[in-house]
C-alpha cells in the first residue's frame, strides 16, 4: 500500500472516528457545548418546582390537598425515584447487576420521567464523577472553590445545582461509550421528551379520574408534577452537595463523601453514600441492618423473582477490607 493509500485510510478512520463521536452526542439530546435553549429549559424545571415549594404549605391548608394528590405524589416520587437510584445510577452506570430486557427498559424510562437528563448523558456525568470525584475534573464537587467558608458556600452551590448549567458537556463517547451501543438505551434518550411529557401529564389525568372533576387534575398536577419534580430534584442533588460536606465516614474512599442517616428514606438509600464511594459496584449502600436502603430491597426482589442475576452483593470480608480501622489510645 502506497503512503497516499495510507493517509486516504487513516482519514477516513478518523471521520468515521468523528461520526460516531458525533452520533453518541446526539443520542443524548446534547452536543459538547450545553446550547441556550438547554439552559432556559434546564432554568424552567428548576425555577418552577422551587415555587411551588414556597406556596405548598399555604396551598395545603387552604384545603387543596386531597387524598388523591397524596397517593399520586408518594406514587410518582417513588417510580422516578427508584428510576434513579436503582436504574441510572446501580444499573446503568455502575453495573451492579444484570437485568433481563424488560427490566432494563422500564428503568430507563422510569429514570427518565425523573427529568434529570437522558439516560446515557446522566451516566456520563455521573461516572466522571467517580473518575475525579473531589478532585480537579469533578463535575459538582463543592470542594471545588477551596475550604473557607466563602469557597465551601460557593462550592456547595455548584455541587447541588449550579454545576447543571456548565456549557462544557462530559463527552459520551468516552465515559459512557457502551451504553451509546446499546440501541434500547439509544432510543430511550432520543425520545427523553416523551418521557418528560409522561411525567408532567400522567398526574393530573390520574387525578381527573380518580376524582372526575377538574379541580382534582389541578390539584394533581400540583402536587403530583410540580412538587415531586422539585423534591426529587433537590433530594438528588443534595447527594453531591450536603454527602460531600458533611457525614460520617465509616470506609475509606479517596473522597470526602459521608453517610447521612435523615436522607436515606427520601433518597432510596443513596444518602449511605460514604460506602458507595469505597465500593462503587455494590448493590447496596445501607449495609448495617437499621440503615434503610428501599433500592437495595427492590434489587433484591428482582433478583428473587428472577429477573436481575449477578448482583453484587457486599460480603462480610470486603466490607472489613474497606473499613476505616479503629482509632486506638
Amino acid at each position: 500500500m502506497s503512503a497516499i493509500d495510507q493517509a486516504d485510510q487513516a482519514d477516513r478512520a478518523d471521520r468515521a472516528d468523528q461520526r460516531a463521536s458525533t452520533a453518541a452526542e446526539r443520542v443524548t439530546l446534547g452536543e459538547d457545548v450545553q446550547s441556550l435553549r438547554e439552559r432556559i429549559a434546564l432554568a424552567s424545571f428548576i425555577g418552577l418546582p422551587f415555587v411551588a415549594f414556597l406556596v405548598a404549605i399555604p396551598v395545603a391548608w387552604g384545603g387543596w390537598l386531597g387524598w388523591s394528590d397524596v397517593v399520586i405524589t408518594v406514587v410518582m416520587y417513588g417510580l422516578t425515584l427508584h428510576g434513579v437510584t436503582v436504574g441510572y445510577h446501580r444499573l446503568f452506570t455502575h453495573k451492579s447487576f444484570k437485568p433481563n430486557r424488560p427490566v432494563k427498559v422500564v428503568l430507563a424510562v422510569l429514570g427518565s420521567m425523573a427529568i434529570e437528563g437522558p439516560v446515557i448523558r446522566w451516566v456520563a456525568d455521573h461516572r466522571k464523577h467517580h473518575k475525579f470525584s473531589d478532585r480537579e475534573g469533578d463535575p459538582h464537587s463543592p470542594w471545588r472553590y477551596g475550604t473557607s467558608l466563602r469557597g465551601l458556600t460557593k462550592g456547595f452551590l455548584w455541587a447541588h445545582m449550579g454545576w447543571l448549567f456548565d456549557a462544557e458537556q462530559t463527552p459520551i463517547d468516552k465515559y459512557a461509550p457502551d451504553l451509546a451501543k446499546d440501541q434500547d438505551l439509544v432510543r430511550i434518550s432520543r425520545m427523553f421528551w416523551m418521557w418528560v411529557m409522561v411525567s408532567i401529564l400522567l398526574p393530573p389525568v390520574a387525578g381527573f379520574l380518580l376524582t372526575w372533576s377538574w379541580q382534582g387534575a389541578v390539584t394533581a398536577f400540583f402536587w403530583g408534577t410540580v412538587v415531586r419534580i422539585g423534591l426529587l430534584h433537590h433530594v438528588t442533588w443534595s447527594i453531591n452537595s450536603i454527602c460531600h460536606v458533611v457525614g460520617e465516614r465509616p470506609f475509606r474512599s479517596r473522597d470526602r463523601s459521608g453517610n447521612v442517616w435523615w436522607l436515606a428514606i427520601p433518597s432510596g438509600g443513596e444518602s449511605w453514600h460514604n460506602l458507595h464511594h469505597a465500593d462503587p459496584t455494590s448493590a447496596r449502600h445501607g449495609v448495617k441492618r437499621w440503615q434503610l436502603d428501599t433500592s437495595a430491597r427492590i434489587i433484591w426482589i428482582l433478583e428473587k423473582l428472577g429477573w436481575v442475576r449477578e448482583v453484587r452483593w457486599p460480603s462480610p470480608e470486603r466490607l472489613a477490607a474497606k473499613a476505616v480501622p479503629p482509632q486506638t489510645g
